[in-house]
């Protein structure tokens, strides 16, 4: 008779018989005691389910690894991401029945009880992988009474976990050591790795080390450390997991002399990924290449500047608004370096021109080749000035914009409405916050920043500049790009408007020593803008640069100002700088490059200006051939010359191949320091290119 035929016949015998009510309510009862027990006292299972937890880079490059609220190292385990040869030799060590049996091994324990009479002392607690478990997840004093309730747990874990997960809740828990728990932190802090690929000594050491976990640190008790784990690799040679003579190669081997640090890079970035969803492991979408290399630049400039000078940056990706790399401090050795700088609400100073201009455009009241008086005006006793306290008369708006004249600013948010551009900001993501304003807006001195924003909320802003004019949320989590294409977003301004807004900004003067994109190989395009807060607290330059946009700040974690420290001089050179590293680590290729290199602008409506046509500029003065004398007047050097030419948006100006330096009224000029012919260079904002050729006299012909 088979199994199946013997347990029909205990059925049909075990109804048969007769049995007493009483014994059978009490059986009912017991069941459903049991039951009862079971549903109110569930196996506890906080400490399997708060653990630390690891952020990588969007290729899986480990970046920081977080310890547990409870300052433990105990890492969540996914069978599947381990090696197969550990969990393989674990069973045949801890337990080789654990695939068969239901939480106790009733052998096991009952051979467990022979050996340790016969020794005259506890030579195994017979416990099972899963009975350890439950001592584990509820720790009590190892006694007769504690065995029972580990029996009672092992039930309950078993049947409500497969075999697998029971394993994984083991791997999770296991003690190594000190603050270490679980294969994972013992793997990364013995060997500096996941444990994932182990070698045979590594495997043997992990499963020596859990049985006495203080007495054999391999950092604090090295010889107990080896002899358990040359005694583990025997065991493993004789149970046919390692092969003859793997345990002499093991034995030749030391153990790891000292612990390791855990993953520690991208401090900032790493705490911000995790911060921005569950507390679990984190595939970020930061590149672990750039994110090195902007750390590098950034404090190289912090101790450029000076003592306690900070610099952040945030580098965003346009098409999934993926942060793809997050400085935020230059080093946490100075002064406010502990404190993510991107995430502090500073004044933008000028970096918000670029929106006010884009919302006049879409309104119809201002184009690019608008003209606008940048003379002195009062606006209901709010009186702002330039920069450098001078006023250049009647200006276009790109050039306005180009060389950040306040006067015309100011005057085209009170046109667009104060309140207004404040809202879009705050729908976009982006939202102004007036210190100490009392329920009051901050008026029209928001165009020059009187309200604070972060660097996180600037790179939403220049976000949507690089794509359409739609602002977006910025992206963390590696999975979570792909749903950034199908968020509809917010339109902060119009596509034509947006792209405007980039031509004239791309047309903006170089840093000094910085050639034009256009004139440079492969160099990235960029379309920028730097601002410097009231009292020079805040040094900030912003761009998009092909598909990326990048916001750099410099300045003092606590606000402090430093006298005559502009974006322009400070700022600017870590942008282009940091623009280099992201063309050439994330090779920019995509939809927001096109926009900055291959697409013509669109022609506009109304007070909206008409387009040139497609021709290169033309260079007024000098004329081709003319001779210039530049020698000295009266003893003293001759006055530079004042370059003068036409063509689409503001033209960049070169001599030999260098550019020219700007005036205080932000024209173009040229000293010449010696005798001989030049070539002279004017370069639109489409990139289109004319040259003369002129002769330079510095002695009187007559």
């Amino acid at each position: 008779m088979d199994g199946s035929g013997r347990l029909d016949g205990l059925w049909t015998a075990f109804r048969g018989v007769r049995w007493p009510k009483r014994l059978l309510a009490g059986l009912a009862g017991l069941f459903a005691a049991v039951l009862l027990l079971d549903l109110v006292f569930p196996p506890p299972l906080t400490r399997a389910n708060v653990n630390s937890v690891l952020v990588t880079d969007r290729m899986g490059k480990p970046l920081r690894a977080f310890a547990a609220p409870d300052g433990r190292w105990r890492f969540a385990v996914s069978i599947e991401d381990l090696d197969p040869a550990f969990v393989d030799a674990l069973v045949r060590v801890e337990d080789k029945r654990f695939w068969n049996h239901h939480g106790t091994d009733w052998f096991g324990m009952a051979r467990a009880a022979v050996d340790s009479a016969a020794a005259g002392h506890v030579v195994s607690g017979g416990s099972t992988i899963t009975m350890q478990t439950a001592r584990m997840l509820e720790p009590r004093p190892r006694n007769i009474g504690s065995k029972v309730i580990e029996i009672w747990r092992a039930n309950q874990l078993e049947r409500r976990f497969t075999k697998a997960e029971i394993l994984e809740i083991y791997l999770t828990l296991t003690p190594y050591g000190g603050n270490l728990e679980g294969v994972r932190a013992a793997s990364w802090s013995y060997f500096g790795h996941e444990a994932d690929r182990l070698s045979s000594d590594e495997i043997a050491l992990l499963i020596a080390l859990p049985q006495s976990p203080e007495v054999r640190r391999p950092d604090r008790r090295p010889e107990q450390a080896k002899k358990a784990r040359d005694w583990v690799a025997k065991k493993l040679v004789g149970y046919g997991v390692f092969a003859e003579g793997e345990a002499d190669e093991v034995a030749a081997l030391p153990v790891p002399p000292a612990r390791l640090d855990f993953p520690d890079r991208a401090w900032h970035a790493a705490d911000a990924a995790l911060s921005n969803g569950p507390r679990e492991d984190v595939r970020s979408t930061l590149d672990a290449g750039l994110q090195a290399e902007l750390e590098r630049i950034a404090l190289t400039r912090a101790e450029r500047e000076g003592q306690d000078v900070q610099v952040s940056a945030i580098v965003v990706h346009v098409p999934t608004r993926a942060v793809r790399a997050l400085v935020g401090s230059a080093s946490r050795d100075r002064a406010g370096g502990w404190i993510d700088l991107t995430n502090r609400s500073r004044s933008p100073g000028s970096t918000l021109k670029p929106f006010i201009y884009g919302l006049a455009f879409d309104d119809g009241i201002a184009s690019a080749d608008t003209r606008v008086e940048d003379l002195p005006r009062q606006f209901a006793g709010y009186q702002p000035e330039n920069f450098d306290r001078m006023f250049r008369g009647d200006v276009r708006i790109s050039d306005a914009l180009q060389h950040s004249l306040n006067i015309p600013a100011v005057l085209m948010l009170d046109r667009i409405g104060a309140e207004r551009f404040s809202a879009q900001l705050a729908m976009a993501g982006a939202r102004p916050r007036i210190s100490g304003a009392g329920g009051r807006g901050a008026g029209l001195a928001l165009a020059l920043g009187g309200a604070g924003l972060t660097a996180r909320e600037l790179a939403i802003l220049y976000a949507a500049l690089g794509d359409g004019g739609i602002a977006k949320p910025l992206v963390w989590r590696a999975e979570e790009e792909r749903a950034s294409y199908e968020d509809p977003g917010h339109r902060l301004m119009s596509e034509a408007s947006s792209l405007e807004i980039l031509r004239i900004l791309q047309g903006s003067p170089a840093p000094e020593g910085r050639m034009p994109g256009s004139l440079t190989r492969d160099a990235p395009q960029i379309a920028f803008k730097t601002g410097t807060s009231y009292g020079f607290r805040d040094a900030w330059a912003a761009a998009v640069s092909g598909d990326h946009v990048l916001v750099v700040w410099i300045g003092r974690a606590d606000g402090a100002p430093r006298t005559g420290v502009t974006g322009r001089d400070s700022a600017l050179p870590v942008l282009f700088e940091m623009a280099d590293r992201v063309s050439h680590h994330l090779r920019d290729d995509g939809e927001a490059r096109a926009r900055l290199t291959t697409e013509r602008p669109k022609k506009a409506r109304g007070a909206q200006r008409n387009l040139s046509e497609d021709r290169p500029p033309e260079i007024l003065f000098p004329p081709e051939g003319a001779e210039l004398w530049a020698g000295p007047v009266n003893g003293q050097p001759g006055r530079p010359f004042v370059l003068a030419g036409r063509g689409d948006g503001t033209l960049s100006w070169f001599i030999d191949g260098a550019p020219t330096p700007l005036d205080d009224a932000g024209s173009p000029i040229w000293q010449p320091r010696q005798p001989g012919f030049y070539q002279v260079t004017a370069v639109d904002a489409e990139g289109r290119t004319s040259r003369v050729r002129v002769r330079v006299l510095t002695e009187n012909p007559a």
